[in-house]
């Protein structure tokens, strides 16, 4: 289940960069050139912000995996190497 969830979010963080790649510098040119009375659609601006926000949480997420990976490994390998209590036979 946790592979296919990585897989998932990858795929995920993927294809909203795309989109992301394209409107941010719409958004910047749009801004900088006229007379700046001429903005982007308020929707488009808010779709900027949500697909900002997804590539965030996708990308965070995706970066932290290999650090959460090893410490549960590590925490797995001193719970398994834990010395077993033999019992003695009064």
């Amino acid at each position: 289940m946790k592979k296919f969830f990585n897989k998932c979010t990858r795929k995920f963080h993927r294809w909203i960069a795309i989109p992301t790649i394209i409107i941010i510098p719409i958004a910047v040119i749009s801004k900088f050139s006229g007379s700046g009375t001429e903005h982007l659609p308020l929707q488009i601006e808010q779709l900027q912000s949500i697909l900002m926000l997804l590539l965030v949480i996708s990308g965070s997420y995706l970066y932290l995996v290999p650090y959460i990976t090893k410490w549960n490994r590590n925490r797995s390998k001193k719970s398994n190497a834990q010395p077993k209590t033999i019992k003695h036979p009064a």
